[in-house]
């Protein structure tokens, strides 16, 4: 009871002492001297709404004091321009974060380095807060019980993401760090995207006006390319011009996407590598060799692109610089451009590649650190520092208008800009990292096929042998 209510009340039972001691001359007043008591109650409600105007709690979240948290960050940035964008975000955001939280960002080499580094921190319980890892890998580890379920920050209303900001992220690109039942065991700090890379320069000059729109277009150019090759006077050439053919599993699925299907099942559990469309994508790339519109190259294709060796090759984003590099060697200014993948209707797919960031489950304080990191780390304005350093493209669209500095440098870039929401994404099952290597060996199985039920069999055996790999790390 507040004093002012006491105070009140006792002048209350004192009135009221008084009145039952008076005179009978006196009984006028008990109905004037109630007036103060009457109308004192009246105020009182709005004095009484002081809590409303106490948002202490609220104060105390929003000043939060994480001061006693540093938070570790292990990342495959491990040298260049890339090291040192990482290193100059973690001071900026160490010097400014308003609650105390330190970053202490540690490089554990290439991927696969950093992939062994958390495995092996999994066995001896030394682990950091904060890893990147590709998703299948994120997935593993949440299945032993290392990396939190991001859902839970995200949602959070004082510090997840707002609902814009959410849906601003490239579905592609954030499903790849999605598990079947809605679970996301990370979220992308960039991506890249595979994709052709075509000689429109040279398809001008061999009478083509557009890039290919669907399969049957790409055939013809690819295959007129290569006869160009076989009929000039360079014997060298001969056998080039097409498209090098590299069934890898990221081209592959890249093929299936533009197809209109999936290398998942409905479920997004188990893989379907034995269906229709993708027996379709075998037949046409088996096709497209068989009708001498393809080679091969011992190494990245960049010199063949650059040197009219190849009209198409198939590439990640990321490799931009080296063929921007090999057309400069070459001192070829023929234009080149991205294209997506284009199935037989003509739908167009990219395969998107996110580096994906996920938190190491430990404490509920610590948690909420490696959040608050992660969240500036992904923002659209550090995104647009990030791509400053690593050439990688942006996870969500409100990064474009913050980019144009770097665009106008580098033109090509905002090519594949255009390409991102064509962006399709790999599951992040366990055992897929397994899996591609099946995908890629089946494909060089395809191409080497006698006959269309030999290709059957193959498909047959592929996606038992992925359903094997599932079971083994279930």
């Amino acid at each position: 009871m507040s004093k002012k209510r006491i105070s009140i009340l006792l002048a209350f039972v004192l009135l009221l002492s008084v009145a039952l001691t008076a005179c009978a001359s006196a009984t006028p007043e008990p109905t004037e001297e109630p007036e103060p008591v009457v109308e004192e109650p009246a105020e009182e409600p709005m004095e009484e709404e002081e809590p409303m105007e106490e948002e202490e709690p609220m104060e105390e979240d929003m000043t939060l004091d994480l001061s006693d948290q540093t938070v570790v960050f292990w990342h495959p940035f491990s040298s260049g321009d890339q090291l040192e964008g990482i290193n100059a975000i973690v001071a900026e955001f160490n010097e400014t974060n308003m609650y105390g939280i330190t970053v202490e960002a540690i490089e554990q080499g290439r991927q696969s380095d950093l992939e062994t580094a958390v495995n092996a921190a999994i066995a001896s319980g030394d682990l950091p807060n904060v890893t990147g890892g590709f998703p299948n890998g994120l997935a593993s580890w949440y299945g032993v019980g290392v990396i939190a379920d991001l859902n839970q920050f995200i949602n959070d209303p004082d510090y997840g993401l707002s609902e814009d900001e959410y849906n601003d992220i490239f579905d592609g690109v954030l499903g790849a760090g999605t598990l079947a039942d809605g679970t996301q065991v990370g979220i992308p700090m960039h991506q890249s995207a595979n994709v052709h890379f075509y000689n429109a320069t040279w398809a001008q000059e061999l009478g083509f006006d557009s890039p290919p729109s669907n399969t049957a277009e790409f055939k013809e150019q690819a295959c007129a390319a290569a006869e160009a090759n076989a009929n000039d006077d360079d014997p060298d050439n001969d056998g080039t011009g097409g498209y090098v053919l590299f069934p890898g599993a990221s081209n592959v699925a890249n093929w299936v996407y533009a197809f209109g299907g999936d290398i998942v099942d409905e479920t997004g559990n188990d893989y379907a590598l034995d269906s229709q469309v993708v027996k379709d994508v075998a037949l046409f790339l088996k096709d497209l060799q068989d009708n001498g519109c393809t080679f091969s190259t011992e190494s990245f294709p960049n010199p063949e692109m650059a040197t009219r060796k190849a009209l198409f090759t198939d590439s990640s984003t990321a490799g931009i610089p080296f063929q921007l590099a090999a057309f400069e060697d070459a001192g070829n200014d023929d234009e080149w451009t991205l294209l997506p993948f284009a199935g037989p209707d003509g739908t167009q797919a990219i395969n998107a590649f996110g580096q994906m960031v996920g938190i190491v489950d430990t404490n509920e304080d610590a948690n909420l650190a490696s959040w608050l990191w992660l969240k500036y780390f992904t923002s659209p304005e550090t995104q647009a520092k990030w791509i400053g350093y690593s050439a990688y493209f942006p996870s969500q669209s409100a990064t474009f208008d913050l980019i144009g500095d770097f665009t106008a440098e580098n033109p090509i870039y905002t090519l594949g800009l255009d390409l991102l929401p064509l962006g399709n994404s790999e599951p992040p099952i366990p055992a897929h990292g397994a899996v591609r290597g099946a995908i890629t060996d089946a494909f060089f199985a395809v191409l080497g096929a006698a006959d269309e039920a030999e290709i059957d069999q193959i498909l047959a055996d592929l996606d038992a042998t992925a359903a094997e790999l599932v079971s083994e790390t279930q």
